[in-house]
């Protein structure tokens, strides 16, 4: 149930029952914040996904659509590689009509992940228009030259914006009336199976690598400092370095290898507390560049939910929410690193987990996903857009309550 000014908005005769999603992320890749929200949206309205286009040696475009578990239906186009950007557009622009037709949507929330859909929805009619900002796209590899005019187009049609993390908030509040910051929050419940797995269970693929151990979740891309990785690994040679996920715009071989490393390949968000489990510490070794800046890892919570000490580069959110209060050691090159996964080694305390427990009792994807529906209900109900507000400060008001270990 949700409240807004006294008045239940969940049940008003005016209620939003249809969010259409663009996005650049595709509902099957890495299960992160689109499918940890979206997910809980579909328990309350219908749920439209629609990703970006796939390209292929199709003599003419064909599209999938197709409703996930969780409720939500995933639609997604598929071209000819030899389509022009203007061809491109254009079926987009049917795909979507063809979708809002077929679903009898009229009346709904356009939820935008990447303003690169602007293009092709521009003609629209959203009953409210949300930007939830979880990256800094203009700084990634191969960002197109038009997405951060697409970007200030979007902040100028939006009504309401959403962020990830503190530093991505500091960022873009000046641009917008409206923006909210909800940062990377956890579903303690799935993560904290690894605490309680057995050592027995350890996954097949994982079960023959030698102890100790410490681990990486999530994509390997041009965000991992990989020599970072190369000279901690050949610092510790007695230890193991195990990285779950899949590698994106760089080549495997531009990965550090040898035969302390070990690359498992991406694994569903179901398995990946039966793979934590069986690590002793984890990890984020992040470079700290342009396309790290403004990121705030959702894996943070999750290792610590999973009971697990973490080491990390200094990444300006996790320094703030969990180097400060002693939670995650903090490390900027590879001595630092080594010395800090021995201090981590030894944190693993039952004091340490309920330091761990306090933070993580204060927030859930749930709760985040019940204020980020309020606002968008508020605003549409006629209480007007929601000024801007920093969700930190509620997160600060409760580590201030947390000793430091």
């Amino acid at each position: 149930m949700h409240k807004t000014n006294g008045v239940n908005t969940s049940h008003h005769p005016h209620a939003l029952k249809h969010l259409v999603c663009f996005s650049h992320l595709r509902w099957d890749f890495v299960y992160q914040r689109p499918q940890h929200l979206l997910s809980r949206c579909a328990l309350d309205c219908q749920v439209l996904f629609i990703e970006e286009p796939i390209y292929c040696d199709d003599d003419s475009p064909s599209q999938t659509v197709v409703t996930r578990n969780e409720g939500v239906v995933v639609a997604t186009l598929i071209l000819p590689t030899s389509t022009t950007r203007f061809e491109s557009l254009k079926l987009q622009r049917e795909f979507v009509d063809h979708l809002l037709g077929h679903f009898l949507i009229d009346e709904f929330v356009a939820w935008y992940y990447t303003p690169m859909a602007l293009p092709f929805t521009s003609h629209l009619s959203p009953a409210i228009t949300v930007y939830d900002c979880m990256d800094e796209l203009s700084a990634f590899r191969g960002a197109p030259a038009e997405l951060v005019e697409m970007e200030q187009r979007l902040f100028e049609q939006a009504d309401i914006v959403f962020t990830g993390g503190a530093s991505l908030y500091a960022a873009k509040r000046t641009r917008h009336r409206s923006v909210h910051l909800f940062p990377s929050s956890i579903d303690v419940s799935h993560f904290a199976k690894a605490r309680s797995a057995c050592e027995t269970s350890d996954p097949e693929d994982q079960a023959f690598i030698g102890r100790p151990r410490i681990g990486f979740f999530g994509v390997l891309d041009e965000r991992l400092d990989r020599e970072l990785v190369r000279e901690v690994a050949e610092r510790r040679a007695d230890w193991q370095f195990i990285f779950v996920g899949p590698v994106v715009k760089i080549l495997p071989t531009d990965l550090p290898h040898s035969e302390n490393i070990h690359y498992i390949g991406q694994r569903s968000y179901q398995e990946l507390p039966g793979y934590i489990a069986g690590w002793d510490l984890a990890m984020m070794p992040f470079a700290c560049n342009e396309s790290t800046h403004f990121i705030s890892p959702t894996k943070t919570p999750e290792y610590l939910a999973a009971g697990k000490p973490v080491v990390s580069t200094p990444i300006r959110d996790v320094v703030r929410t969990y180097g400060s209060v002693g939670l995650v050691q903090i490390a900027k090159d590879a001595e630092e690193f080594d010395r800090a996964m021995d201090t981590a080694t030894s944190q693993r305390t039952n004091e340490w987990l309920e330091v761990v427990d306090e933070l993580l009792a204060h927030d859930s994807w749930d709760k985040t996903w019940a204020r980020m529906w309020a606002l968008i209900q508020q605003c549409h109900i006629g209480y007007g857009v929601p000024q801007s507000s920093p969700r930190q400060l509620w997160v600060q008001s409760a580590r201030s309550k947390v000793p430091h270990v």
